[in-house]
């Protein structure tokens, strides 16, 4: 497992749209390891394959409870729910917080890392990151949809 770079505000990679994952193969799957290993080292909750410079349809995401890191490749939002104002992050946009408008509730569909094909219902955060990362696969970034006057920076020590 390795650590990868991120690309940051600014790189024209994070507007591209990310294409669907065909085989899920030993290559898809250190790309995996290595993608929650970064996202561990940066205290993120969520990071999309094209914040690693790659361009297919795989997030990772980890709430930090028990059930440990979610694999998603090929997500789609079915259904959304209710719609609430969140703080929002993200780590291409390091120190960068504002409040955005997200669903309250999603179901999702992806494939899991062993190809099975899943269905979630999410609430809250889960569904808060689910829909931050799927529109990472679509090239759309937090900074797009952010609640005019509510961008914070903040130095980190």
């Amino acid at each position: 497992m390795a650590i990868r770079n991120l690309r940051l505000e600014g790189d024209q990679i994070l507007s591209k749209k990310s294409r669907e994952v065909d085989i899920i193969d030993d290559k898809l799957q250190i790309l995996i390891d290595d993608m929650i290993e970064t996202m561990h080292k940066y205290n993120g909750v969520g990071l999309a394959a094209v914040q690693v410079g790659i361009l297919k349809r795989v997030i990772v995401i980890d709430l930090y409870d028990d059930k440990g890191p979610i694999v998603l490749i090929n997500p789609v939002i079915l259904k959304t729910k209710g719609e609430h104002e969140v703080d929002e992050g993200c780590l291409s946009f390091p120190n960068k917080f504002a409040k955005v408008l997200r669903p309250q509730e999603v179901v999702a569909e992806y494939t899991d890392r062993n190809g099975k094909r899943v269905k979630i219902k999410a609430k809250d955060l889960l569904a808060q990151a689910i829909c931050h990362e799927v529109d990472h696969l679509e090239g759309q970034v937090f900074m797009n949809k952010i609640l005019p006057g509510t961008l914070e920076y903040v130095e980190q020590d």
